[in-house]
Protein backbone atom coordinates (compact mmCIF):
# COMPACT_ATOMS: atom_id res chain seq x y z
CA UNK A 1 0.00 0.00 0.00
CA UNK A 2 1.53 3.28 -0.97
CA UNK A 3 2.86 5.56 1.70
CA UNK A 4 2.15 9.15 1.55
CA UNK A 5 3.91 10.80 4.42
CA UNK A 6 6.16 10.01 6.85
CA UNK A 7 6.72 12.18 10.30
CA UNK A 8 9.78 11.28 12.16
CA UNK A 9 10.12 12.46 16.41
CA UNK A 10 13.40 13.15 16.74
CA UNK A 11 15.88 14.11 19.53
CA UNK A 12 19.46 14.52 19.39
CA UNK A 13 22.32 11.79 19.99
CA UNK A 14 19.62 9.50 20.57
CA UNK A 15 18.52 6.24 18.75
CA UNK A 16 16.29 8.41 16.59
CA UNK A 17 19.54 9.77 14.98
CA UNK A 18 19.79 6.05 13.13
CA UNK A 19 16.18 7.02 11.72
CA UNK A 20 16.63 9.99 10.77
CA UNK A 21 19.91 8.59 8.51
CA UNK A 22 17.82 6.26 7.23
CA UNK A 23 14.91 8.22 5.94
CA UNK A 24 17.45 10.86 4.40
CA UNK A 25 18.93 7.90 2.60
CA UNK A 26 15.36 6.20 1.00
CA UNK A 27 13.61 9.89 0.55
CA UNK A 28 16.22 12.39 0.76
CA UNK A 29 14.19 15.40 2.44
CA UNK A 30 10.96 14.11 1.73
CA UNK A 31 10.02 13.31 5.14
CA UNK A 32 8.95 15.66 8.68
CA UNK A 33 10.64 15.88 11.03
CA UNK A 34 9.35 16.84 15.08
CA UNK A 35 11.95 17.56 17.25
CA UNK A 36 11.70 16.85 20.99
CA UNK A 37 13.82 18.08 23.82
CA UNK A 38 14.42 14.99 26.28
CA UNK A 39 15.84 16.84 29.31
CA UNK A 40 12.42 19.14 29.02
CA UNK A 41 10.46 15.94 29.35
CA UNK A 42 8.93 16.08 26.16
CA UNK A 43 8.18 12.44 25.69
CA UNK A 44 6.33 12.96 28.54
CA UNK A 45 4.06 15.28 27.15
CA UNK A 46 0.03 13.03 26.89
CA UNK A 47 0.10 13.46 22.72
CA UNK A 48 3.28 11.92 22.54
CA UNK A 49 2.52 9.35 25.43
CA UNK A 50 -0.23 8.39 23.35
CA UNK A 51 2.29 7.75 20.31
CA UNK A 52 4.84 5.88 21.97
CA UNK A 53 3.54 4.66 25.88
CA UNK A 54 7.75 3.98 26.25
CA UNK A 55 7.99 7.55 25.80
CA UNK A 56 11.33 7.31 24.17
CA UNK A 57 11.79 7.99 20.65
CA UNK A 58 12.08 7.01 17.56
CA UNK A 59 8.26 7.45 16.70
CA UNK A 60 7.20 7.26 13.17
CA UNK A 61 4.31 7.84 11.85
CA UNK A 62 3.40 6.04 8.17
CA UNK A 63 0.41 7.78 6.29
CA UNK A 64 -0.59 5.09 3.59
CA UNK A 65 -2.71 6.29 0.59
CA UNK A 66 -5.66 4.76 2.06
CA UNK A 67 -5.60 7.09 4.58
CA UNK A 68 -4.49 4.87 7.48
CA UNK A 69 -1.62 5.67 9.88
CA UNK A 70 0.75 3.33 11.49
CA UNK A 71 3.22 4.09 14.46
CA UNK A 72 6.60 2.35 14.55
CA UNK A 73 8.79 3.16 17.55
CA UNK A 74 11.75 0.40 17.31
CA UNK A 75 14.41 2.06 15.94
CA UNK A 76 15.99 -1.62 13.97
CA UNK A 77 12.53 -2.39 12.66
CA UNK A 78 11.85 1.05 11.50
CA UNK A 79 14.93 0.95 9.85
CA UNK A 80 14.48 -2.52 8.25
CA UNK A 81 10.96 -1.28 7.16
CA UNK A 82 12.34 1.42 5.35
CA UNK A 83 15.06 -0.74 3.87
CA UNK A 84 12.47 -3.08 2.72
CA UNK A 85 9.88 -0.26 1.83
CA UNK A 86 12.26 2.11 -0.84
CA UNK A 87 14.38 -0.72 -2.50
CA UNK A 88 15.74 1.60 -4.99
CA UNK A 89 18.04 2.41 -2.12
CA UNK A 90 20.09 -0.80 -2.30
CA UNK A 91 20.06 -0.85 1.41
CA UNK A 92 19.20 -4.61 1.30
CA UNK A 93 20.24 -7.48 -1.17
CA UNK A 94 17.34 -7.58 -3.36
CA UNK A 95 17.25 -11.84 -3.21
CA UNK A 96 14.94 -12.77 -0.12
CA UNK A 97 16.71 -16.42 1.42
CA UNK A 98 20.16 -15.40 0.10
CA UNK A 99 23.16 -15.42 2.30
CA UNK A 100 24.15 -11.72 1.62
CA UNK A 101 20.41 -10.64 2.96
CA UNK A 102 20.64 -12.74 5.90
CA UNK A 103 24.44 -11.27 7.05
CA UNK A 104 22.96 -8.01 6.66
CA UNK A 105 19.83 -8.94 8.57
CA UNK A 106 22.51 -10.17 11.31
CA UNK A 107 24.38 -7.52 11.89
CA UNK A 108 21.32 -5.38 11.84
CA UNK A 109 20.16 -7.33 15.08
CA UNK A 110 23.64 -7.74 16.54
CA UNK A 111 24.13 -4.10 16.29
CA UNK A 112 20.27 -3.09 17.70
CA UNK A 113 20.23 -5.84 20.29
CA UNK A 114 24.01 -6.83 21.89
CA UNK A 115 26.34 -3.86 20.96
CA UNK A 116 23.19 -1.22 21.33
CA UNK A 117 22.44 -2.56 25.11
CA UNK A 118 26.06 -2.51 26.39
CA UNK A 119 26.49 0.98 25.27
CA UNK A 120 22.89 1.69 26.70
CA UNK A 121 24.72 0.43 30.45
CA UNK A 122 27.58 3.06 30.30
CA UNK A 123 25.42 5.94 29.10
CA UNK A 124 22.92 4.92 31.89
CA UNK A 125 25.43 4.67 34.58
CA UNK A 126 27.58 7.68 33.50
CA UNK A 127 24.95 10.21 32.70
CA UNK A 128 21.21 9.37 32.68
CA UNK A 129 20.82 8.34 36.31
CA UNK A 130 20.72 9.93 39.62
CA UNK A 131 24.77 10.06 40.94
CA UNK A 132 23.10 7.79 43.93
CA UNK A 133 22.03 5.26 41.46
CA UNK A 134 24.90 4.88 39.19
CA UNK A 135 26.75 1.83 39.09
CA UNK A 136 30.73 2.17 38.54
CA UNK A 137 31.31 -1.54 38.26
CA UNK A 138 28.28 -2.03 35.81
CA UNK A 139 30.32 0.81 33.59
CA UNK A 140 33.44 -1.47 33.24
CA UNK A 141 32.03 -4.79 32.79
CA UNK A 142 29.86 -3.10 30.23
CA UNK A 143 33.06 -1.50 28.47
CA UNK A 144 34.72 -4.89 29.19
CA UNK A 145 32.06 -6.68 27.38
CA UNK A 146 31.91 -4.73 24.18
CA UNK A 147 35.71 -4.66 23.89
CA UNK A 148 35.55 -8.50 24.32
CA UNK A 149 32.52 -9.50 22.21
CA UNK A 150 32.04 -6.75 19.93
CA UNK A 151 34.79 -4.89 18.42
CA UNK A 152 36.60 -8.03 17.87
CA UNK A 153 34.18 -9.18 15.70
CA UNK A 154 33.43 -5.56 13.68
CA UNK A 155 37.17 -5.13 13.72
CA UNK A 156 37.53 -8.22 11.49
CA UNK A 157 34.59 -7.40 9.35
CA UNK A 158 36.09 -4.09 8.17
CA UNK A 159 39.79 -5.57 7.35
CA UNK A 160 37.48 -7.98 4.84
CA UNK A 161 35.58 -4.67 3.25
CA UNK A 162 35.04 -1.48 3.60
CA UNK A 163 31.93 -1.96 5.17
CA UNK A 164 29.88 -4.20 7.63
CA UNK A 165 29.13 -6.82 4.72
CA UNK A 166 31.39 -6.12 2.26
CA UNK A 167 31.68 -3.94 0.02
CA UNK A 168 28.22 -2.14 -0.59
CA UNK A 169 26.54 -0.25 2.18
CA UNK A 170 23.72 -1.64 3.80
CA UNK A 171 21.17 -1.12 6.60
CA UNK A 172 23.51 -3.02 8.66
CA UNK A 173 25.81 -0.06 8.31
CA UNK A 174 22.88 2.40 9.59
CA UNK A 175 22.19 0.86 13.21
CA UNK A 176 26.01 -1.06 13.32
CA UNK A 177 27.51 2.66 12.36
CA UNK A 178 25.54 5.11 14.66
CA UNK A 179 27.28 2.51 17.22
CA UNK A 180 30.51 3.01 16.64
CA UNK A 181 29.87 6.42 16.75
CA UNK A 182 28.39 5.95 20.15
CA UNK A 183 31.08 3.83 21.40
CA UNK A 184 33.64 6.21 20.08
CA UNK A 185 32.15 8.64 22.88
CA UNK A 186 32.73 6.43 25.24
CA UNK A 187 35.90 5.79 24.68
CA UNK A 188 35.56 2.64 22.61
CA UNK A 189 36.35 1.46 19.26
CA UNK A 190 39.62 3.10 19.31
CA UNK A 191 41.32 1.30 16.35
CA UNK A 192 42.10 3.39 13.68
CA UNK A 193 39.99 1.03 11.50
CA UNK A 194 36.85 2.51 13.10
CA UNK A 195 38.15 5.70 12.18
CA UNK A 196 38.54 5.17 8.77
CA UNK A 197 34.94 3.42 8.65
CA UNK A 198 33.26 6.53 10.34
CA UNK A 199 34.96 8.59 8.09
CA UNK A 200 33.64 6.62 4.88
CA UNK A 201 30.22 6.92 6.37
CA UNK A 202 30.73 10.62 7.14
CA UNK A 203 31.24 11.33 3.47
CA UNK A 204 28.13 10.03 2.71
CA UNK A 205 25.31 13.32 2.24
CA UNK A 206 22.75 11.59 4.41
CA UNK A 207 25.13 11.00 7.36
CA UNK A 208 26.23 14.67 7.36
CA UNK A 209 21.80 15.75 7.65
CA UNK A 210 21.48 12.87 10.15
CA UNK A 211 23.84 14.44 12.94
CA UNK A 212 23.79 17.96 11.83
CA UNK A 213 21.72 18.60 15.34
CA UNK A 214 24.36 16.66 17.56
CA UNK A 215 27.09 19.78 18.67
CA UNK A 216 23.41 21.67 19.88
CA UNK A 217 22.64 19.06 22.28
CA UNK A 218 22.24 20.40 25.82
CA UNK A 219 23.40 17.90 28.27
Amino acid sequence: MAITRLKLFHAPASRSARVRWTLHEVVGEGFELERLDLARGDQFAPAFAALNPNRSVPVLQVHRHDGSVQTLIESAAIVLFLAEAYPAAGLLPPELGSPERADVLQMLQFGATSADRLLWQIRLHEKVLPPAERDPGEVERSRRRFQQQVEPQLAERLRQGPHLCGSAFSAADLVMGHNVLWARSCGLCGERLFQRYLALLGRRPAFARAFDDVMALQA
